[in-house]
């Protein structure tokens, strides 16, 4: 099969090896020419993901036109970013008939800014002449993928044979896909967790220990379910990999841009110098905002969201914000 994935960022890269590796052509778009160019002359992507040297199947361009005839397009553009890279790749004449008859598999993890809508309302609107859509989503952090380490993903589509042909092209011996039907919830789980990692990261930098991360990541799951199933989400999906297993791996690990994020804040750093010195995007920042707009629009509380916002916008003391999230008022454990 021929693959295309619109952005060269750490993800798109790992994605880009584990197709190639399965024996597929693969097109991979960069935004930054000099990174396209890298690629295409080194197989090598210096600045996202550095020692990943690329097969001979992947072929590197800052042209969209030479996406084109690619049966499967891989968004990994961020969130913030999909609606205005995709009105212009749609204006590119070469490449109307892909977009229109090519597999949409999204692989970013947030909720828009102003709109409020989730990845798979993004493309509704923006490529509203295709209907095929889908989300790949888990616990994966690039830099552990292309070490082959073993690894499991979701990829939901409302369109089983869509999710499959996601499955088989993405499943090797150290990287297993499995397949669901829960768009709403599979999207969910990843944009929330980018924000409660956030926390997490306040938690490291703060040094509050082991207790307080365990209460927040478990608290953050019932936050992040509670809210997916006023969406129509279905519960269970926030027990599997783009819940449960997206949630520790992003709240835990040294990988994390969220979680860094967050212990940076914990040690005193200004959230405007911290994403000025990051090469890549920290999605959970502009999804506290979005969230939290969304969530009132449907009347569900999202206490640990509503802090991370408070620390990461309005000034609040994180130590402080945090104790308050310990007095908030009594209730049963199973009152999700």
């Amino acid at each position: 099969m021929k693959i295309g994935i619109i952005g060269a960022g750490a993800w798109g890269t790992a994605l880009a090896w584990v197709a190639a590796n399965n024996g597929h052509e693969v097109c991979l778009w960069a935004r930054e020419p000099e990174v396209a160019n890298e690629i295409q002359n080194t197989r090598v992507n210096n600045k996202y993901l550095p020692g990943t040297v690329l097969s001979e199947n992947v072929n590197s361009t800052p042209d969209v036109e030479n996406l084109a005839n690619c049966e499967m397009l891989i968004n990994a553009t961020p969130t913030q970013f999909i609606r205005p890279t995709f009105t212009a790749i749609q204006q590119s004449g070469a490449l109307k008939q892909t977009l229109a008859q090519a597999a949409i598999v999204n692989v970013s993890k947030g909720v828009e800014l102003g709109s409020h809508l989730r990845v798979s309302e993004i493309f509704a609107e923006v490529l509203s002449a295709n209907p095929t859509y889908a989300v790949l989503s888990g616990p994966s952090h690039a830099e552990e993928v292309v070490l082959g380490a073993p690894t499991t993903i979701v990829c939901a589509s409302h369109q089983k044979e869509i999710a499959e042909s996601v499955q088989q092209v993405f499943s090797t011996q150290s990287f297993r896909v499995y397949t669901s039907d829960d768009v709403i919830g599979v999207e969910i789980g990843g944009s929330l967790k980018n924000v409660i990692a956030i926390a997490s990261g306040i938690v490291d930098g703060l040094k509050l220990g082991d207790n307080t991360k365990a209460a927040l990541i478990t608290r953050g799951l019932a936050e992040i379910s509670r809210f997916g199933v006023a969406l129509g989400a279905q519960q269970h999906t926030f027990f599997g990999l783009a819940g449960l297993g997206d949630l520790i791996v992003t709240c835990s690990s040294q990988h994390s841009r969220n979680r860094y994020v967050g212990e940076q804040i914990g040690k005193g750093l200004s959230l405007t110098k911290i994403l000025h010195d990051m090469k890549a995007v920290a999605e959970g920042v502009p999804t506290t905002t979005a969230a939290l707009e969304l969530a009132q629009s449907v009347g569900v509380e999202l206490p640990i969201t509503q802090k991370v916002k408070e620390i990461l916008f309005d000034g609040a003391d994180p130590m402080k914000s945090l104790y308050e999230l310990m007095l908030r008022p009594m209730k049963s454990e199973k009152d999700f």
